[in-house]
């Protein structure tokens, strides 16, 4: 048996910023009165959590840390990012990474693969990009681990592990998961639940970047379908 965890971002598809500019936007529609007219400021998403991004924000505008606003505000975002994605023309902004579909494909006619989502991102909007992009079919949404179940991504991995071997009633040792991810921060995540780890230069940063953080595999991207696949599966 093999879990299979992809980050989204950088990994399996690029918004061209939507997720960016919502979280801003969504600042400004959660609390109007804090934010007044400053500018919301940039915001660091590579391998970010979404409530790592809300205590970042709260703290910028002094609002209050409950959950009451939280949910306020990682709501108004998610809202925002539907309108976003998919333009009033049908189509989608952004794009599904190369070799993404193929792998996906073929990962998911294996019998003894779970495939699952490890993501900075909240429930709601990993399964809102999924969507948007034809991707929700590949995923058990129940299997993974997301940025509204912690802050500190590092607390994903085992959360990601359990459910997944709760849910496919097979207990999943960390040499049976690799972390599939494009920052840094997703390398560290499998480090820390004992994971192995596949790195992707598809994002932000360049392979020498990753190299240094010694993931157990680095890949361009993911387009050599059957090479990426004979390894997942040693």
């Amino acid at each position: 048996m093999r879990l299979l965890l992809f980050d989204i971002d950088g990994t399996l598809v690029d918004t061209g910023g939507i997720g960016r500019s919502s979280l801003q936007e969504g600042m400004r529609l959660a609390f109007p009165e804090a934010v007044g007219e400053q500018e919301v400021p940039p915001l660091e998403l590579a391998g970010a959590t979404d409530l790592g991004l809300t205590r970042f924000l709260f703290e910028t505008f002094d609002v209050e840390q409950t959950i009451e606003n939280e949910t306020a505000f990682l709501d108004a975002y998610v809202g925002v990012l539907r309108d976003e994605i998919i333009a009033k023309d049908g189509t989608v902004r952004g794009r599904v990474l190369d070799g993404v579909n193929a792998l996906l494909d073929r990962l998911t006619q294996l019998p003894d693969v779970a495939v699952g989502l490890l993501t900075g991102n909240t429930l709601e909007g990993a399964q809102t990009k999924m969507d948007a992009y034809g991707l929700s079919q590949y995923f058990c949404f129940e299997s993974g681990a997301y940025g509204s179940d912690h802050w500190d991504r590092n607390e994903l991995g085992l959360a990601a592990i359990t459910r997944a071997s709760e849910k496919r009633g097979h207990c999943f040792s960390p040499d049976q998961v690799t972390v599939i991810g494009d920052t840094p921060k997703d390398i560290a995540c499998g480090k820390a639940c004992g994971a192995r780890t596949l790195a992707v230069a598809t994002g932000c940063f360049e392979r020498g970047a990753l190299a240094g953080h010694e993931p157990n595999q680095l890949v361009g991207d993911l387009a050599a379908t059957e090479e990426i696949v004979s390894w997942l599966m040693r």
